[in-house]
């Protein structure tokens, strides 16, 4: 992991009590009272005195845009719900005196700027304290892609991931990331803007693709090269504890490589070498998605097992209400689908998603590994 930069003392806030884990439902989301941003932290809190806020509650920041309706509904029966609560899920524990073995394994869904909804879970989970700062001792935490577009602080998401990095390893765990669709996105819309690439149907920009996915002026003012740096470094597929982590429900991994270094080192030198239509080609391959559902969904799974191991793929990318035919609004209004309170099991007990729908008024999971299913 690059360096961290020193960042600007945090201002501090009123003292108001922690909140308990903000009620997500689709449709509707409880907003959670601010509470005291720790001292010293690289991100800055203001009116809400959230550490990591970079806006006010009570107003959106320039150039934030809702969630586009840009995914088809399915319709499916075969997606069994596993609720993973905080009570199911236990919180991490400190690291052994002796240091010895591994921790607890977590993973974390596609956050997309939400960032108060990311402290609330991680805290949740026992993986950060009051103050936002790492206290899982050697827990290991796995972020499954795609950080920033569509929510109201993606940059801010970015430091947080970096700086827990920096924190877990101190401590003898670790926080390590995935490379998701919107990453590459993001990479794209700044280095190539408006460069014409071939997108398969015709002439597409980055720029013009960024923007009707999501993307937020107030990040790419924020955007520093440090993090295009840790972004680009971002490995595409992992495999931990015999489950196989990758972002997107695709099998396009498999044009990158036979074995995950493969993968991972080909998709590094594709954004080394810089050519727009190279990385405009990896990033269209990594935002298709619904690989594993239909009758052809576990066998597509199987073929990744079989050529990268593990035994279970963990993914995020597609949301969950999606893949349960059911999607909540942006307005606030009650919804009759229903609550997601974990992650979905499905293509006979194979994959499992983690993309809650946090964009959508859904919720934003951080869940233990192995699921107690």
């Amino acid at each position: 992991m690059p360096a961290v930069p020193p960042q600007p003392p945090a201002r501090t806030a009123p003292s108001a009590p922690m909140p308990a884990e903000p009620t997500l439902h689709l449709g509707h989301r409880t907003a959670a009272p601010a509470y005291p941003a720790a001292a010293g932290s690289s991100i800055v809190s203001v009116a809400t005195g959230h550490p990591g806020s970079g806006f006010p509650e009570d107003r959106m920041p320039e150039g934030y845009t809702p969630t586009e309706r840009d995914l088809p509904v399915i319709n499916r029966g075969d997606t069994v719900q596993v609720p993973v609560t905080p009570e199911a899920a236990p919180a991490a524990e400190a690291a052994p005196a002796n240091g010895e073995g591994p921790g607890p394994l977590y993973v974390v869904g596609d956050v997309h700027g939400y960032l108060d909804e990311l402290v609330a879970a991680l805290r949740a989970q026992g993986l950060i304290d009051e103050n936002g700062g790492w206290s899982a001792g050697n827990a290991r935490l796995w972020f499954l892609g795609d950080f920033t577009d569509r929510g109201p602080d993606g940059i801010g998401v970015i430091d947080l991931v970096m700086r827990l990095s920096a924190e877990a390893a101190a401590a003898g765990g670790y926080c390590k990331a995935l490379m998701g669709n919107h990453e590459l996105l993001l990479i794209g819309a700044k280095r190539f803007g408006d460069t014409p690439v071939n997108s398969g149907a015709g002439t597409a920009t980055f720029q013009a693709a960024w923007l009707l996915n999501g993307g937020q002026k107030h990040d790419m003012d924020r955007l520093q090269d440090v993090h295009l740096q840790w972004m680009s470094r971002l490995d595409a597929v992992v495999r931990e504890d015999d489950h196989l982590l990758l972002h997107s429900d695709t099998t396009a991994y498999l044009e990158y490589g036979e074995t995950i270094e493969d993968v991972n080192d080909t998709v590094h030198e594709i954004l080394t070498r810089n050519d727009a239509d190279e990385v405009w080609d990896v990033f269209r391959k990594f935002t298709k998605r619904f690989a594993f559902r239909d009758e052809g969904g576990p066998q597509a799974v199987q073929e990744l097992l079989s050529t990268y191991g593990g035994h279970r793929i963990v993914h995020g990318h597609s949301p969950i209400p999606y893949l349960l035919g059911q999607v909540g609004t942006e307005e606030g209004e009650d919804s009759s689908g229903p609550i997601v309170d974990g992650p979905h099991v499905y293509a006979d007990g194979l994959a499992i998603a983690m993309d809650g729908g946090v964009t959508m008024a859904g919720k934003l999971l951080v869940v233990q590994l192995p699921l107690n299913s």
